[in-house]
């Protein structure tokens, strides 16, 4: 984090010089974000401004990958409809992208599970098609978890500590051990979302609505995305998640719970940040986190 962020002036300035018909429309500043600060921009649309270095990138994948994945996906996604360019006011490539109604998942509670759980798989099923050779990879997202060894004992060393109930912490290790030790994917490189938390999905009366910041979007094992079931679906919802997914095998489902464990125990670290107010955290992380390590610990007793 970096900071480069704008007053609502500086966003206008912005639209008046690159897109003078959007100028008018008001302005809300919009709670949250890690990667972008994102504006509210009239009722239909919203602009994001990379708080990041890596920012910018991440907004040029959604720019030319999104559109043509949004027509085959069954919830709303904020689809890109214009492209900002660096300039005086704000020195980062920008974007203007559809609105996506409803609340972050990290500050609106999912209470309809069974609907959340279908809505899920019913989007994944719809995403995670083979992909092109020239789509994006990730060297964090969608690859072996062999290679993330050192991430996980780096975080579990930093979280686990006060993050994992006493005694525990050997059993969430396990779910990582057999995650590594799974067989791995062998199909095609899938089109992922790979960053599917709280804070990247959309909830609307109490069940999924929407999925948004598909920064991390790439091609590789769709395990990485099928981690959502223990980190944004509440208690009791895996099972119906995974049965209407419907094609993930059980080293499919070992790998998406080691996934699970490397997110979960990231949501905490940020969100510990957050609460201490140190730059780049989110306190509304921590307490996500904190529920996925408590599912996947509580999956291992229903076994």
């Amino acid at each position: 984090m970096d900071g480069a962020d704008t007053d609502e002036e500086s966003v206008r300035s912005l639209l008046r010089a690159q897109h003078p018909d959007l100028a008018q429309l008001s302005l809300r500043l919009v709670a949250g974000g890690w990667a972008n600060r994102m504006w509210r921009l009239g009722d239909e649309l919203a602009l994001r401004l990379p708080r990041t270095t890596t920012g910018p990138s991440r907004l040029r994948h959604e720019q030319r990958w999104l559109p043509g994945l949004a027509q085959r996906l069954p919830l709303p996604v904020p689809a890109p409809v214009r492209a900002g360019e660096p300039s005086e006011v704000f020195p980062r490539s920008w974007a203007v992208t559809r609105w996506v109604p409803g609340e972050p998942g990290d500050r609106a509670a999912i209470s309809r599970g069974a609907d959340s759980a279908l809505a899920m798989a019913a989007f994944l099923r719809a995403l995670h098609r083979p992909a092109p050779a020239e789509a994006p990879s990730n060297p964090s997202r969608g690859i072996s978890l062999r290679k993330l060894g050192r991430q996980f004992e780096e975080r579990f060393a930093k979280v686990a500590p006060d993050a994992v109930p006493e005694g525990r912490a050997g059993e969430l290790r396990d779910v990582w051990e057999e995650a590594v030790a799974a067989a791995e994917w062998d199909g095609p490189p899938m089109w992922l979302h790979a960053d599917l938390h709280p804070a990247n999905v959309v909830v609307s009366g109490g069940t999924l609505s929407g999925v948004i910041d598909f920064g991390e979007l790439c091609a590789g094992d769709p395990a990485s995305d099928l981690a959502t079931a223990w980190l944004v679906l509440p208690d009791g919802s895996a099972s119906r998640f995974l049965g209407s997914y419907g094609s993930a095998d059980e080293s499919s489902v070992r790998r998406a719970k080691g996934w699970a464990v490397l997110h979960a125990l990231s949501l905490v670290d940020i969100g510990r940040a957050g609460r201490e107010g140190l730059p780049g955290g989110q306190p509304t992380w921590e307490p996500a986190g904190r529920r996925a390590l408590a599912r996947l610990l509580a999956s291992r007793q229903a076994r």
